[in-house]
């Protein structure tokens, strides 16, 4: 036997050296020898017995019947030895099993190795049938026993070789030419069971490698699930940790603009403010895939007009891209097109925002093209196409399929701040499953990119959906038409409760800040006896020792004839997106800007 092999798989940060290869195919190889001893056992004692009764019945020669009994007490010895399969220390005794296997098998063929030497007949008839049952017994059993090669010799080697000198004993011309023949017969047979055996031993070493192999590559992929599920958990307690500071900054921030207005010291809570929107810009664009990863953002198909729409999209990037010195063409187009008004328009700002980003020479040009049915083409209904070119930096083949995934940019090794998240393109990708909206690129490196969007058309409507300015709700919030006189805060930061009552006060609304359900329940209940109720109630979606805001905001306006119920929450779990979307309760998303706030505010009261 050969050293043991093992399988050497690697896997980061370590090496698996657990598999010894040559004990599992012996193993295996042994299963199958032991598997066939009771068939062959039954086929054999059959065979013995009309062979012994023919002989006898044409011969008369006596010494038939002790061979018939010897050999056949031999092979009553071959069954016991599938107590093999009993044994639960199969493999730590293999090598003994099969020791006895190739022993009782060499005992076993003996007896028909013995036939020849003892009453071979002179008949030539007969002599053929005693070589072609040999041969047969050899040809058969030993495909049998070709898993393992000393099983092999057992079995062939003494039929064989007592055929052979059977023949040289009574020599004669046909004898010694079928003595001949016999002999290239066993080198043959040998040859066949050698390349038989060497070909079973190849599968069962490729079958037990793979198999290692797929166990180690399903290990792989549950570590890899595990670390996915453990970045989300830690992604979503970071967000979450880093939205409480940021909201509590942003309304301080609000607050300190309003005091300072009109005087030298604006100048700084103005940039202070530019700094926050930015670090808010960010983290509602991580927002946004949970949101859509959650299901809380649902399509609402409407002929929408693209003139309107690209007037939109021209406004708000036109000074964009003149500080960067490159055109921006937007061809006004009469299309069409079925989609949703602000998913279409944030899907082809965030395309549009990215030519501009990795374009600085040329130009950007959007146009939008009616594709007739061709089916030759693979166009079966009228389509409109959306096609955003750009002169930029353009994607190589192996990474246009990368942009679409999440933080994976092209050149900016350097994470420039300046060049975004990397997380543009894959809401695009998810926008374009959840409005069955096809993206295509086409890329050439040092020549620029082409975006391709493929919509269905539709026919006009009389009024246009779009003004001026419609960008996407996520995004911006019109400024309100009216506030509430007083407003009951609930939520567990002391920070954010300070913050948020600072702002309101700033803009002149009665605001009282709670940290617990029962301090707000009596902050109702009190109101109402004054005669001076809260008009609504804001209240953050985890409290402390993590109590439900939302089942404790929904309990707290139900009681107090339902009261209106803003929800803010720092929470990015998909999951808990979509408990809040299904609740159906207004709802922002930390941190908060002043605008956004009282737009929301004044739509709860409504």
């Amino acid at each position: 036997m050969s050293q043991p092999s093992r399988i050497d798989t690697r896997k980061t940060g370590g090496t698996f050296d657990v598999l010894d290869l040559d004990a599992l195919i012996l193993r295996e190889q042994a299963d199958s020898l032991f598997s066939t001893i009771r068939p062959a056992t039954y086929s054999d004692g059959v065979v013995t017995v009309v062979f012994g009764l023919l002989m006898y019945w044409q011969t008369h020669q006596l010494v038939i019947f002790p061979w018939m009994a010897l050999h056949l007490c031999t092979l009553l010895r071959m069954p016991l030895m599938t107590a093999y399969f009993a044994d639960a220390e199969a493999d730590k005794n293999i090598q003994h099993w099969i020791d006895t296997y190739c022993r009782e098998l060499r005992l076993n063929t003996a007896g028909w190795g013995l036939a020849p030497i003892l009453f071979l007949p002179d008949s030539v008839p007969l002599t053929s049938i005693v070589t072609l049952v040999i041969m047969g017994f050899c040809m058969g059993g030993g495909i049998a026993v070709a898993p393992l090669r000393r099983a092999t010799y057992s079995l062939v080697l003494p039929m064989m070789l007592g055929l052979i000198l059977g023949l040289l004993l009574r020599p004669s011309l046909l004898n010694l030419s079928l003595a001949s023949f016999c002999v290239a017969f066993l080198i043959a047979v040998l040859r066949f069971t050698k390349a038989q055996h060497e070909l079973l031993t190849n599968a069962l070493r490729a079958r037990f490698e793979k198999a290692a192999l797929a166990e180690r590559l399903e290990e792989q992929v549950r570590a890899t699930e595990l670390a996915s599920q453990e970045k989300t958990r830690f992604l979503a307690a970071a967000s979450h940790d880093l939205r409480q500071p940021l909201h509590a900054i942003a309304l301080l921030g609000a607050a300190l603009e309003k005091e300072l207005t009109d005087r030298p010291e604006q100048r700084n809570a103005t940039r202070l403010m530019r700094a926050v929107n930015t670090l808010r810009h960010s983290l509602d664009t991580m927002l946004d895939v949970s949101r859509l990863d959650a299901g809380v953002v649902v399509a609402e198909r409407q002929p929408v007009a693209l003139h309107g729409l690209f007037q939109s999209l021209n406004q708000s990037f036109v000074s964009t891209a003149s500080e960067k010195d490159i055109q921006l063409r937007l061809r006004s187009s009469p299309l069409w097109v079925n989609s949703d008004p602000q998913l279409l328009h944030r899907m082809l700002s965030n395309l549009i925002d990215n030519a501009i980003k990795y374009t600085q020479h040329g130009g950007v040009l959007v146009v939008a093209r009616l594709r007739r049915p061709r089916r030759e083409k693979g166009v079966h209904e009228a389509e409109v196409w959306i096609e955003i070119y750009d002169s930029g930096i353009g994607i190589a083949p192996e990474q246009q399929a990368r942009v679409f995934e999440e933080f994976y940019q092209v050149g900016n090794p350097g994470r420039d701040r300046s060049l975004g998240l990397g997380i543009g393109l894959s809401i695009v990708k998810r926008l374009s499953i959840l409005l069955a909206h096809p993206v295509e690129l086409r890329s050439v490196v040092g020549r620029g990119s082409r975006f391709r969007l493929r919509l269905p058309m539709a026919r006009p409507r009389i009024a246009a959906l779009f003004g001026d300015d419609q960008p996407l709700p996520l995004l911006r919030l019109q400024p309100p038409a009216r506030l509430p006189k007083r407003v009951l805060v609930l939520d567990d930061e002391a920070d954010v409760r300070e913050a948020m009552s600072q702002l309101l006060h700033a803009y002149g609304i009665e605001a009282d800040a709670v940290a617990t359900e029962a301090e707000a329940a009596m902050a109702l209940q009190a109101s109402t006896k004054e005669l001076n109720p809260f008009a609504l109630l804001i209240c953050d979606f985890r409290l402390a020792n993590g109590v439900d805001g939302l089942k404790v905001g929904q309990t707290l306006s139900q009681r107090f004839r339902n009261m209106p119920l803003l929800l803010i929450t720092g929470e990015t779990a998909p999951e808990r997106l979509q408990r809040v979307r299904e609740a159906g309760v207004p709802v922002l998303f930390k941190p908060v800007n002043a605008e956004r706030l009282f737009q929301a505010m004044t739509a709860a009261l409504r």
